[in-house]
């Protein structure tokens, strides 16, 4: 219930807004992916499938109150066929084994699981992100470190554009900066949540 759109309603305006690719990142979940697929053959679209995966803590089996409940996120697309049943099998391990407020990943999955996919550390809630924003840029270096070394080539540092966030775009700054330090790939990112600005109420209320 976080996007207010259907997956036929946002191919329809990439469509008419000239755009040939489109993203689908369900938050844990992989529920709307058929629609969405079917959806952009439909229209001539290409469909990236992906996940926004939430990531435990500690490990998917630890769940203690105020220590285990999911704070970090991280956004894995498929590249092929093989890439799109890994996601299918960390959906499912998440919900069978990591599940604690919400469906959880943690390190052992995503290295048995890493093939063929490509790993974007988010800006705002991503383990890096998060660690800049609590000045410990030695965390944030060694779990970047962590993500290079599993996903190699295809792993990306997101930043995005959210100056209604208090200290949000100097966080960004920092991003950038340990993203050139470590020579890794920017990918500029904005979530999709409606369509139009007069949508913006019944997203909220919703």
């Amino acid at each position: 219930l976080e996007c207010s759109a259907t997956p036929k309603e946002l191919v329809a305006a990439a469509k008419a807004d000239g755009q040939d690719t489109l993203a689908v990142t369900d938050a844990g979940a992989l529920y709307g992916v058929i629609d969405f697929y079917q959806a952009c053959r439909r229209e001539d679209i290409k469909p990236i499938l992906g996940l926004d995966a939430f990531l435990a803590p500690r490990t998917r089996h630890d769940k203690e109150v105020n220590i285990d409940r999911p704070r970090s996120r991280v956004v894995l697309l498929a590249k092929t066929f093989t890439g799109y049943q890994n996601l299918i099998q960390l959906v499912t391990h998440s919900n069978t084994e990591g599940f604690y407020y919400r469906p959880r990943i943690d390190d052992e999955l995503l290295e048995k699981f890493k093939d063929d996919l490509i790993c974007i550390v988010p800006s705002f809630a991503g383990e890096v992100a998060q660690a800049l924003k609590d000045s410990n840029p030695e965390k944030a270096a060694e779990r970047l470190d962590w993500y290079k070394k599993t996903f190699g080539e295809n792993c990306y540092l997101e930043i995005s554009h959210h100056p209604e966030i208090f200290g949000h775009n100097e966080n960004q700054d920092k991003i950038k900066a340990l993203a050139k330090e470590t020579n890794t790939p920017l990918v500029a990112a904005h979530d999709v949540y409606y369509i139009k600005p007069e949508d913006h109420l019944a997203r909220e209320t919703m």
